[in-house]
């Protein structure tokens, strides 16, 4: 990003910081009522034909990182099939359709929960249905619930849902997905700060995104011979509809990190982007790092 006289922006101040008002929210969070709102790249991101006339499918697009995903690649020009949950806003998933179809591309928008095998499956077929093929894949959707408490406050209930969300989601939408993606088609894990760097409150949530890593690294082998990479990014704090759905107090997130400001989703959106191109083709087994400063393995 850069300000109105051509100079680069200073990433400490490109974005707000905190303090932030106080909010809540009961899950899983709606974009229209955070404060401040998040930038999805609406009025920035600008599309240089990196993805022409690809099929994308993009799991928890209807907000967050997978909105600014979405619209990245509609504006790099690829037609997007998008996942929200059956009972979500029915207001996000149709902003993101909008922001993708005025991109020129086409929105396919399915209401899923990938905790279920079925529906992945269905998700899936919608994509192949509409498009005939998935040059791209992006599992991103997530689930997380802070627990202060510790483990002990960590239900059987709520440890299934992170676990079915965070792993089995993904692990289903891969072998789903993998017959109809094609040599030079590319898997787009999101992994996170918390693999490398647990917060203890949230346990469950951290435990699958170290697993999201190996499974990166260990898929990204199997299926190189295939012409078919795979690889993750591990974002740091990012200001979405989840934070204050599922964290207990918003008010300082991220500011923590070096560059003392949680992301934006529109931030994220740039390493989706370059994994997918033609740019990254000899990429596959990496995770690429987005913490504002905080150093990872």
């Amino acid at each position: 990003m850069r300000d109105g006289a051509g100079r680069p922006e200073d990433p400490r101040t490109a974005q707000p910081r905190p303090d932030f008002p106080g909010q809540e929210q009961p899950h899983p969070g709606w974009t229209g009522a955070m404060d401040p709102p998040p930038d999805h790249g609406e009025d920035s991101y600008r599309g240089s034909g990196l993805l022409e006339d690809r099929t994308a499918l993009v799991t928890g697009g209807d907000s967050g990182i997978g909105r600014a995903v979405a619209l990245a690649y509609a504006r790099e020009g690829a037609d997007v099939v998008f996942s929200h949950l059956p009972d979500d806003e029915e207001e996000d998933a149709r902003t993101t359709a909008d922001l993708i179809e005025s991109a020129g591309r086409r929105a396919v928008a399915v209401a899923c929960d990938i905790r279920e095998e079925r529906q992945c499956r269905a998700l899936t077929e919608a994509a192949v249905s509409e498009f005939g093929r998935i040059d791209v894949l992006v599992n991103n959707a997530a689930f997380q619930m802070s627990r202060p408490e510790g483990i002990c406050a960590i239900s059987t209930e709520q440890f299934d849902r992170v676990v079915r969300t965070n792993l089995y989601g993904m692990f289903w939408l891969c072998k789903m997905a993998l017959p109809h993606l094609p040599p030079g088609g590319s898997i787009i894990n999101t992994a996170s700060v918390q693999a490398y760097k647990p917060s203890p409150h949230l346990l469950d949530y951290a435990m699958t995104k170290g697993a999201v890593v190996t499974f990166t690294h260990g898929l990204a082998q199997t299926l190189a011979p295939d012409g078919i990479r795979v690889n993750a990014v591990a974002p740091g704090p990012v200001w979405t509809p989840l934070i204050p759905a599922t964290m207990p107090d918003t008010k300082e997130f991220g500011k923590r990190t070096p560059l003392g400001r949680p992301a934006q989703p529109a931030e994220m959106a740039p390493a989706y982007v370059f994994l997918a191109s033609s740019r990254a083709s000899y990429i596959t087994g990496e995770i690429m790092n987005a913490t504002g400063g905080t150093p990872l393995p």
